[in-house]
């Protein structure tokens, strides 16, 4: 299909998206960057975040990851995520309990364990970010 792109999203879990989009926009260490078709050769690593695809028929689906690396040759686009959970599916009070866990884990944290528990609660936030962006919309 002309001006689409070939859109795949794995996680260890699987496969959590597959299929055509006219633009992707990712987390990338460097700042966020977005992918439209015609876009040439690319690796880049991506952090926790939100992965936006806009489908062809104008409605856009949101992803919370916490990181990966994303490749783009020919059109097709591969996300290779630590996590990626759609937006949709996301359990706003699930998300708001494991933010409140992550932030007692940090305030207890021992010097050694700061950086991951640092970790946990932007993971935490940034489910909640992408799921409460998510209501209301069709997904």
């Amino acid at each position: 299909m002309a001006g689409t792109l070939y859109v795949e999203i794995v996680s260890p879990g699987g496969a959590v998206f597959r299929g055509e989009a006219v633009s992707v926009t990712a987390p990338g260490v460097e700042g966020s960057f977005q992918v439209l078709p015609g876009h040439s050769a690319l690796i880049a690593a991506c952090e926790i975040g939100l992965i936006s695809l806009t489908l062809p028929d104008g409605k856009d689906l949101v992803f919370a990851t916490s990181g990966g690396f994303v490749e783009v040759v020919d059109d097709h686009v591969t996300v290779l995520a630590e996590t990626a959970e759609p937006g949709s599916a996301i359990d706003i009070e699930r998300a708001k309990e494991a933010e409140t866990r992550a932030a007692e884990q940090l305030r207890n944290a021992s010097s050694e364990e700061r950086e991951e528990a640092m970790k946990a609660l932007q993971r935490a936030r940034n489910r909640l970010r992408v799921s409460m962006g998510s209501v209301g919309r069709e997904l």
